[in-house]
């Protein structure tokens, strides 16, 4: 089986600690989680993310620097329902002077299925100038220490997949 298909299959090298329950509104005619508050509850794992590296909100606040998602690509694996509750982990990918890049996996907190992936690119910013600037010292510090401590793990299946161009029909 793939590293991470299941809740219980989480290597202690990727970042954890996001959770949250698909909300009621998050919910569809068709009574599963409708595709924008996939994106939403991705954010939210970005967010916790960025603060694990001291490029979230307090990092916006105490240097003006922030990141600005420039590319993403969901994958939508098994329908999550209201109340389901989500765990999400993150895996980084690599990095440069100025792109972050990085990929999150959805489960299912009680039943372990993987619910969905999202590959993002983000650029760092300068929010002064609201344009894209080298990221500090110090923050890439700490992405170093992440891709070292994940430097075992195997690149996921989902990343950089594109739609098929084969006939449909």
């Amino acid at each position: 089986m793939p590293q991470g298909d299941k809740v219980t299959d989480f290597d202690a090298a990727l970042i954890t600690g996001c959770s949250l329950r698909v909300d009621p509104a998050w919910v569809d005619y068709n009574g599963h989680m409708n595709v924008a508050y996939y994106v939403l509850a991705f954010d939210r794992a970005t967010d916790h993310f960025l603060d694990r590296i001291d490029m979230g909100e307090k990092y916006l606040k105490r240097c003006n620097g922030s990141t600005f998602t420039a590319e993403m690509n969901v994958s939508y694996i098994r329908e999550v329902h209201k109340d389901d509750p989500l765990v999400f982990t993150t895996q980084l990918l690599g990095f440069d002077d100025k792109r972050v890049h990085y990929f999150h996996a959805m489960h299912h907190a009680e039943e372990g299925f993987l619910a969905a992936t999202n590959e993002c690119l983000s650029l760092h910013m300068d929010m002064s100038v609201r344009r894209v600037a080298p990221i500090p010292d110090a923050q890439r510090r700490v992405l170093s220490s992440i891709m070292e401590r994940q430097a075992d793990l195997d690149r996921p299946d989902r990343v950089g997949r594109i739609m098929t161009t084969k006939k449909l029909s």
